[in-house]
């Protein structure tokens, strides 16, 4: 029996920034409650982008619960798009990418994707099947359908032709080829994230000229990175990636400043109003130490995305290495490549933890140099990075490596 539709909007809602427009979502729950009829829901994908992390999450559950309710989910991968890139947020001209490393790239995006949907209930589609075979006279009908000075009203074209920072024309086309995806589709709904709001508005223009019924499109909030001040962003060293180990999600969610544990919450741990009622709470009680409720927030991620076993060896794990050795919390942390090798002499000196190699080889014969509180035995050791290390130099020098 399908699930009202009062209900079903009372619970999409949730973690969600805007909805444009509600009552128009609610005709379409409810049109499709009697035809029993799914919606289509779509989210495109940025093939650029193929290494998924928590902050991508946000909207790929909202996409899930959608699912979870009856309706198809669809991917749409922007091959075809990728080739322009998309513009949103960006300051200059984005490189574009090979039809083939799109390819690549959008199935390793649905791999990593079905860590939240359910793979065999998802339709993952590629939007160079409709525009590649758009003629020049279709994509001035396109073109025809928006006006540049609407184009111009989008921030970040605004700031660049302020600044007199060049714009490509075929930039203006991106936002135009992802709103054909929607008339392809014939979506119902469309999601994305705060930043994608003017995209996705533009589908709903477009689907209106080509004579269909507009889409309705959910904006998400966009989730910082461990830095607490960034978008999460591979690029930027700040997210928390889906496919990560145990150990690393863990202590990359122990950096996260405390101003960030409820949003986390909400966001990355889908925590329920009363949970979060009593984490906004517990971070008001001085009497309670911050780091319990961010061994908690790790622990429930690490279980979405692996299991509950592994959420308790990364804790065990975390705890051994930092609690029980008497490790301070903000060490400094560097990232180095995952199965990369390095001498222990030159890890040291060249994170000045020591002034020179002479320095090293003393304090490691004397037995001054810990990693994870195992002591270091011999200058001649090399270090594959495979894992989330501490290292230890006399009583006060810390240093945390994580792999990326």
């Amino acid at each position: 029996m399908p699930i009202d539709p009062k209900k079903q909007l009372e619970s999409l809602k949730k973690r969600c920034v805007e909805i444009i427009p509600e009552e128009e979502l609610y005709k379409k729950l409810d049109k499709s409650a009697q035809t029993k009829k799914p919606l289509k829901i779509k989210l495109g994908c940025d093939p650029s982008k193929p290494d998924l992390h928590i902050g991508h999450a946000v909207v790929i559950h909202k996409l899930r619960e959608f699912q979870d309710f009856g309706h198809e989910a669809i991917l749409v991968v922007g091959d075809f798009t990728g080739m322009i890139g998309d513009p949103s947020g960006r300051s200059k001209t984005r490189p574009q990418l090979t039809q083939e490393e799109t390819k690549k790239n959008g199935q390793t995006y649905f791999e990593q994707a079905s860590k939240i949907l359910d793979p065999k209930k998802t339709r993952i589609v590629y939007n160079s099947e409709w525009l590649a075979k758009m003629s020049f006279a279709d994509v001035v009908r396109l073109a025809g359908t928006f006006t540049v000075a609407r184009m111009l009203e989008r921030d970040d074209f605004k700031k660049r032709f302020g600044d007199e920072e060049p714009i490509s024309v075929h930039e203006f086309l991106y936002p135009l080829a992802q709103a054909m995806d929607s008339v392809a589709l014939e979506a119902d709904v469309e999601l994305g994230g705060t930043d994608q709001k003017f995209n996705l508005l533009v589908g709903r223009e477009v689907q209106r000229e080509y004579g269909q019924e507009p889409q309705v499109i959910m904006t998400m909030p966009i989730l910082e990175g461990t830095d607490g001040v960034q978008k999460m962003s591979k690029s930027l060293d700040n997210y928390v990636g889906l496919t990560d180990e145990p150990a690393d999600m863990f202590g990359k969610i122990m950096s996260i400043p405390d101003t960030l544990i409820l949003k986390y919450f909400e966001l990355a741990a889908f925590a329920e109003k009363e949970e979060l009622a009593r984490v906004e709470n517990a971070l008001d009680d001085n009497s309670i130490n911050p780091m319990a409720l961010k061994k908690e927030l790790a622990r429930r991620i690490i279980a979405m995305y692996h299991n509950e076993k592994a959420a308790n060896e990364a804790q065990a794990a975390f705890e051994r290495v930092f609690s029980r050795k008497e490790i301070p919390e903000d060490i400094e942390t560097t990232k180095l490549t995952r199965g990369s090798e390095i001498w222990i002499v030159d890890l040291l000196r060249d994170n000045k933890l020591v002034a020179s190699g002479g320095e090293a080889r003393r304090l490691i014969e004397q037995g001054g140099v810990q990693i994870d509180g195992e002591k270091v035995l011999s200058h001649e050791m090399k270090i594959v990075i495979e894992k989330q290390l501490v290292i230890k130099v006399g009583k006060r020098r810390f240093l945390r490596i994580e792999p990326k």
